[in-house]
């Protein structure tokens, strides 16, 4: 992981698996449904850090990146290869909606 202890505040993101970067936060909390302040209570975090990480601000230490990755993760946030976020199968009940060769008109009633 990365952060102000170890890489500094652009450190963060960028593809590495094991932490986040703030418009993967922004994503994944838009996922949820949350706001800044579910964030934080569910990390608990102070909000002001959550709104300010995002916003790509301060120098977070890595232990605060990770307690916002782990909060979003046990929601069901996958974090993906590159900046991507999704939601884990469990999350979204496991339905992988209308594959692409399935689509007809039937479909949009």
């Amino acid at each position: 992981m990365t952060g102000s202890d170890e890489a500094g505040a652009k450190g963060y993101g960028g593809g590495d698996l094991n932490t986040i970067g703030p418009g993967q936060s922004r994503a994944a909390r838009g996922l949820l449904g949350w706001s800044t302040a579910d964030l934080a209570r569910a990390s608990g975090l102070d909000e002001g850090f959550v709104t300010g990480f995002e916003a790509g601000t301060g120098d977070p230490a890595s232990g605060q990146i990770e307690a916002l990755r782990s909060a979003l993760m046990r929601e069901g946030v996958v974090f993906t290869g590159g900046d991507g976020v999704r939601l884990s199968d469990r999350q979204k009940g496991g339905d992988e909606g209308t594959r692409l060769g399935d689509l007809t008109t039937e479909n949009d009633r």
